[in-house]
């Protein structure tokens, strides 16, 4: 168990790792959230702030091409989505939700980069202003570990 917990703690070892980050503006209480608990988890994990690059697209369906951008420059080792779609009461939410998520995965699959999808999907805004820091951290954790795991396995 100590080894697991050694590996851990290495995997999430984030100096010289280079970040981007791609957020939504909609929503921009939740989103600015979520990029700010993002942006303190990523310093906390050792990536220098000068290794952390912040765009804001309008929305979440806008997310997936500025993150296929900064994909093609091959300047990070991984990236981060961040958005909130609340359901309202037409299908657009579904549609948002499920195409942000799908373009988000393919240029993850495309350019072989983890993005971390903090692309929040709520009924409700209570439950995004709950989930907002959490969210945000849990996306800096997982981008720093996942361009580990890449890195050990490249």
């Amino acid at each position: 168990m100590q080894g697991a917990d050694k590996g851990q703690a290495n995997s999430l070892m984030g100096t010289e790792l280079s970040i981007g980050i791609v957020q939504a503006r909609f929503n921009a209480s939740i989103t600015d959230a979520l990029a700010t608990a993002a942006i303190h988890e990523l310093r906390a994990l050792g990536v220098d702030e000068d290794n952390i690059s912040l765009v804001t697209v309008p929305g979440a369906l806008e997310v997936p091409v500025a993150l296929q951008a900064m994909a093609a420059s091959n300047r990070y080792d991984a990236l981060i989505a961040l958005g909130c779609i609340i359901r309202g009461e037409t299908y657009h939410f579904e549609l948002v939700a499920n195409e942000s998520g799908a373009g988000v995965t393919r240029v993850s699959l495309d350019h072989q980069i983890p993005i971390a999808n903090a692309i929040l999907t709520t009924e409700n805004m209570e439950q995004a202003v709950a989930r907002q820091t959490e969210k945000g951290t849990d996306a800096a954790r997982v981008a720093v570990e996942m361009a580990n795991l890449l890195d050990e396995l490249a």
